[in-house]
């Protein structure tokens, strides 16, 4: 008796995807901002603290935070209050203002003693690179808002880039200013990249009385 030739039976692959929230990252809440600060000051994680205002205050990109360099955002023995970088996706540069908090926190930073002889404002380990990499700044993100109960699949390094200006908006309604602080070439993704939909457009508009 023949057996008949059978298709080959392959077990299907786990999805990439599987038990992930994908999707755009929400931003933090200010009184989560404010939650996860408290928890760095208080346990004296000077470079977490730095960081983590850092990239709220700068809107970048994780690769280009990581690559900030100490004369970036730091000359004449002090913290500038607004500093400019070139960012590496577009080649444009973009400005931020370095608010009061983030500079006391990255002169703590800068006069830490694992700062010596770094030129890069988020020195790697000595058997790593120069710098962390965007791999490292994603999983501390992660540790900072699971530290605070929150889910850490939901938030991501575009989080702590959203933050910011999320708030602008909320308060504003004014995208183009969106636009310039995170350095977008096209005002389309700036409204893709904030979410802006016909019931944010609505609620500005109730806000306007003539």
């Amino acid at each position: 008796m023949t057996t008949p030739n059978l298709p080959a039976i392959i077990p299907p692959r786990r999805a990439w995807n599987r038990g992930r929230i994908i999707g755009q990252k929400r931003p933090l809440k200010p009184k989560q901002v404010w939650a996860i600060r408290a928890r760095l000051e208080l346990a004296g994680k000077s470079r977490d603290l730095a960081l983590f205002n850092m990239a709220v205050d700068s809107k970048l990109r994780g690769c280009d935070l990581v690559h900030l360099m100490v004369s970036d955002v730091y000359i004449a023995g002090r913290v500038k209050e607004r500093t400019s970088v070139l960012q590496s996706k577009t080649k444009r540069p973009v400005q931020f203002e370095i608010t009061e908090g983030t500079r006391n926190s990255l002169a703590t930073w800068i006069g830490d003693p694992a700062m010596i002889g770094s030129d890069f404002l988020w020195p790697g380990r000595f058997h790593e690179p120069d710098h962390i990499s965007t791999r490292q700044y994603a999983r501390t993100v992660k540790k900072w808002v699971a530290s605070i109960g929150l889910e850490p699949s939901a938030y991501g390094t575009h989080s702590l880039r959203r933050t910011k200006v999320a708030q602008i908006y909320k308060k504003t309604g004014n995208l183009r200013a969106v636009q310039l602080l995170l350095g977008h070439t096209k005002m389309d993704s700036t409204v893709r990249y904030l979410g802006v939909d016909l019931e944010d457009a609505l609620t500005i508009s109730e806000s306007v009385e003539i």
